[in-house]
């Protein structure tokens, strides 16, 4: 990693315990009981799932589940949790990647902040010469980049915004109410840093910052719930995003060969949504095909990575691990006796691949069926 003046650091040291570790985690629980899980804490250095935030069709849905709420920016970036223990600092993605030495301008906005330790939760975005943001691929390929990270900075350079505070010199924030670890977020990073915020429970109000923030060219809000503690690595109730299309992060069950100029390609995908609280219906729920909003560059790249996870075919199909995310933008809902759920996406088209989720992160048929009660099915 490097430090703001440059020179070489070591991550801030990972505990050897191995506390982040479901093994030793079910070790403690079956030999010390609840007296030995409570000894785990969050640790410095050691990177923990992010939280995750359930989806809304609209604002307005989302204020009725939380309540009066804070309305943050969603900003289209990649996730990042930032540790830092005195001069050296550590930067994960929300896959536990150690992005550290790609992001020197992440490292120098962490230890500019007036901390001795901390955890942080934010995101690390490209953005234009007029303050709106870069498209999301420019962001993931400086991310993803292990090339010259002073080049690539002049090239693409990066801003950090902070949402979240998860550990304060020497104090843990998780379990503390979102509003607790907010007003420590506002009193250690200064305003440029964080991500902007906005607390309503009106709703002309909570739909005016909606508009704002779409304006600024951001890809929606979220809604969290200001009592909320910090549920690591969970999808709860107590955070909502909100975009102004139907979106949704979908896994490709299988895919159909093209014809014409997609032959020799994997084109019409089948999509899935995981199968949470639907007895016999699971793991997975196909909600519909697509092969629009492919490019060739995209077509290519899902052939080869499809295939990498074929488990068996026919004449025109191959069905492959439920893998890959896709991100997919749809018109609506419409009911459908062919598929299990009895309902399927209209006009789906794909928006971009997304290798920073997996699986499990996947959204729900239980969110598909949310939409569909919002449009009156």
């Amino acid at each position: 990693t490097a430090s703001s003046a440059g020179s070489a650091t070591r991550s801030p040291a990972a505990s050897p315990c191995g506390c982040g570790a479901a093994r030793a985690v079910a070790q403690a629980a079956l030999t010390g009981g609840e007296a030995a899980l409570a000894a785990f804490r969050l640790e410095v250095g050691r990177a923990v799932r992010p939280m995750l935030a359930a989806s809304a069709p609209d604002v307005a849905t989302a204020l009725d589940r939380t309540g009066p709420a804070a309305l943050e920016w969603k900003l289209d970036g990649i996730r990042m949790q930032v540790h830092r223990e005195g001069g050296e600092v550590a930067v994960f993605t929300r896959g536990l990647d150690d992005i550290t030495a790609r992001v020197p301008e992440v490292v120098e906005a962490a230890l500019a902040l007036p901390l001795r330790s901390a955890v942080l939760d934010g995101e690390a975005i490209a953005l234009g010469p007029d303050g709106r943001p870069r498209p999301f691929q420019e962001t993931a390929a400086r991310t993803a980049s292990r090339r010259d990270p002073d080049r690539l900075r002049a090239e693409v350079p990066l801003d950090a915004y902070f949402f979240d505070l998860l550990h304060r010199d020497g104090e843990d924030l998780v379990d503390r109410p979102g509003r607790e670890r907010w007003a420590a977020l506002a009193e250690a990073v200064p305003d440029g840093l964080r991500v902007a915020r906005t607390e309503t429970g009106d709703r002309d109000r909570a739909l005016a910052f909606f508009r704002e923030t779409l304006a600024l060219g951001h890809e929606g809000v979220l809604v969290k719930d200001p009592a909320a503690p910090y549920a690591a690595g969970r999808r709860g109730a107590g955070w909502i995003k909100v975009k102004p299309r139907h979106t949704l992060d979908l896994v490709v069950l299988a895919a159909e060969w093209g014809s014409g100029r997609r032959h020799g390609f994997l084109s019409n995908l089948h999509l899935g949504a995981r199968a949470v609280g639907e007895p016999g219906l699971g793991p997975w729920v196909m909600l519909g095909k697509t092969f629009k909003g492919l490019t060739d560059e995209t077509l290519a790249w899902q052939t080869a990575e499809l295939l990498a996870r074929e488990t068996g075919r026919d004449a025109w199909t191959v069905r492959v691990r439920p893998e890959l995310v896709v991100e997919i933008a749809f018109d609506g809902v419409q009911r459908s006796p062919r598929y299990p759920a009895g309902l399927a996406l209209r006009f789906a088209r794909v928006v971009r691949y997304r290798p920073d989720k997996d699986a499990a992160e996947a959204d729900t048929v239980a969110t598909v069926r949310e939409i569909a009660a919002a449009e009156g099915l």
